[in-house]
């Protein structure tokens, strides 16, 4: 404890402190809208985010404090839009029964070492095909929002335009805090934020929904979910640490991830992952060997946050749809641009175009969802008509 007050500092709270609230903004409001797209109801949805932050909060103190490195564990984003389509064919303890697979399977790959085997399996072009695939709605939802609702949507892109433009302003309030803020202004004059009375207890009350097996759900969303959190989510983070010069522990990572997946499906939430973008916030500056602190800051916010989820749940869902719509956007806008370049650069771009198309189409073959066919069909293709590609690999 000595050392985690000599090496703490005003620096690494300000840094850990953005690090947990770009986590709390953007990426909650992704799950705000699957979670009403998919007719989950309050209380889910609650626990649904009560388990990404408290769980994943406590994962991130462990490891950051014994590895002595910035460690922010969140969940799959990607996973996340995933499960909104799925919802539309499968009951949510089937969907939940799928992350109990996923964790389970995860942790086996931390376990025995076959992680790096499995994360180069498939070519990034087509797995980011299809990523871009399951993020489009997010984009085309912006853009109806803007014209459904300009008096909210509207200031909130130009905020966030206007931040993103101005970087020192940016750095000091990021563009989709700023575009939160300016939302909520405006969803009050407007006088469509409507709180109802009453509505249950701030403090987070998890709910233990009990998994149901099915087939379907299994090929559906198990395969999927874990590339998003080994291939997507992970190597970004292992590239973001390494590149602030940081080695993180790949098998413990991801044996942390596994558990993580298991813990937070027993209040019906998502898949767990080292955080790509907060780990980069939490490295951007200081000294490399007290970014530790930074992760331990986001770690025990996050964890604070998780005990009060149903209060900022019932809060969020009083706002009027264009403002979740147009926050979860543009928090998707960056992420949604990378995938396209992930896609469209380099080899396997066939491949890689094949299984966006898939994704988009929504087709669905077996009661399987259009992602794992989307991975399917750019794999195969890509085969058959890039297999110079895979030798130059």
């Amino acid at each position: 404890m000595a050392q985690i007050r000599s090496d703490l500092g005003a620096t690494y709270i300000a840094h850990g402190f953005i690090g947990w609230l770009f986590a709390a903004t953007g990426p909650v409001a992704i799950i705000l809208s699957v979670g009403v797209q998919g007719g989950l109801s309050e209380a889910q949805i609650a626990s649904w985010i009560f388990g990404v932050f408290l769980v994943n909060g406590l994962i991130t103190t462990l490891l950051s404090w014994v590895y002595r490195a910035p460690l922010a564990f969140f969940w799959t984003i990607p996973g996340t839009v995933l499960v909104g389509p799925a919802l539309k064919t499968l009951s949510f303890p089937e969907v939940i029964g799928a992350f109990y697979a996923t964790g389970a399977l995860i942790l086996l790959l931390g376990a025995t070492g076959w992680v790096k085997k499995l994360m180069n399996a498939i070519p990034m072009p087509i797995v980011m095909g299809m990523v871009a695939g399951v993020f489009l709605r997010f984009g085309t939802d912006l853009i109806q929002a803007l014209k459904a609702d300009a008096p909210i949507a509207g200031p909130m892109v130009l905020t966030w335009l206007a931040l993103s433009t101005f970087r020192r302003v940016g750095e000091i309030l990021p563009p989709i805090i700023g575009a939160l803020l300016v939302g909520a202004a405006a969803s009050l004059l407007s006088g469509q934020f409507h709180l109802a009375p009453g509505g249950g207890a701030a403090l987070a009350q998890p709910i233990f929904t009990a998994p149901q097996w099915s087939w379907p759900a299994m090929v559906d969303l198990v395969i999927p979910l874990a590339i998003t959190v080994l291939v997507v989510q992970n190597g970004q983070g292992f590239a973001v640490l390494k590149a602030a010069g940081h080695e993180a522990p790949i098998d413990s990572v991801t044996f942390a991830c596994g558990i993580g997946g298991l813990l937070s499906a027993m209040v019906g939430a998502v898949s767990t992952c080292l955080a790509g973008p907060t780990n980069a916030i939490l490295t951007s500056t200081g000294e490399r060997p007290r970014h530790y602190t930074a992760a331990l800051t986001t770690g025990l916010l996050s964890i604070l946050f998780g005990l009060f989820a149903s209060g900022f749940t019932r809060l969020m869902l009083a706002a009027p749809k264009p403002f979740i719509a147009t926050l979860a956007g543009l928090a998707m806008l960056r992420v949604l641009q990378g995938a396209f370049a992930g896609t469209f650069r380099g080899k396997h771009t066939l491949g890689g175009l094949v299984s966006f198309l898939v994704t988009v189409s929504g087709i669905g073959l077996f009661n399987i969802g259009a992602a794992f066919w989307g991975l399917v069909a750019g794999y195969c293709l890509s085969r058959l008509l890039e297999s110079p590609d895979f030798h130059a690999s």
